[in-house]
């Protein structure tokens, strides 16, 4: 360092550094929460958050959740991200991602609920859909186990699969037969 002749070192600043830097330590481990008892024995992760729903969208979300309610299920926003294998034609569609609450297995319960312009176009996607889980690019996406449950609900296709062995929660399997009872089936080849 090269220093004018009558320049002093400046010590003040590395004082301040000296002291600025445990509490500045402090500051960041307390913004932890290190030592914070967990709010439950099994921690949460938050939702994510949902797009703006259309109305078509909003009301299958109220027959999934009175299908669901009505089997002792809650449907709540999914806690993390979730998108379903799929064909181009429904990756380009927009949708929402919903879950039926299962206490076992925070991030399983995911239903997938794609939106078309119209019931026309809504069945036509699916059936697209069904086909292309029958085929062999779709069925290895999934556990060879994996159940697959399509319905169209108006201009909206719901997506829900699962998987046995491999889904923890004892209620995993009231899911579908839940979903039997909103819109129409689409049959998925098997």
């Amino acid at each position: 360092m090269i220093r004018s002749a009558g320049a002093r070192p400046r010590s003040g600043g590395v004082r301040a550094s000296l002291l600025l830097g445990p509490l500045v330590a402090a500051a960041m481990l307390a913004g932890c929460n290190l030592g914070a008892a967990p709010a439950s024995s099994t921690p949460q992760p938050p939702p994510v958050a949902s797009p703006v729903q259309s109305a078509a969208v909003a009301a299958t979300r109220a027959e999934l959740a009175r299908a669901l309610g009505e089997a002792g299920l809650l449907l709540d926003a999914p806690r993390s991200e979730y998108r379903p294998p799929e064909p181009a034609s429904m990756a380009a569609a927009p949708r929402a991602v919903f879950r039926a609450v299962l206490p076992a297995d925070p991030t399983g319960g995911n239903i997938v609920v794609y939106e078309f312009p119209t019931p026309q176009a809504a069945g036509a996607a699916g059936r697209e859909y069904a086909a292309w889980l029958a085929t062999g690019p779709g069925r290895i996406q999934f556990p060879a186990d994996t159940q697959l449950t399509l319905r169209q609900v108006g201009s909206t296709v719901v997506f829900f699969g699962w998987s046995p062995a491999n889904s923890p929660d004892p209620q995993a399997p009231d899911i579908a037969p839940a979903l039997e009872t909103v819109g129409i089936a689409i049959p998925v080849p098997g």
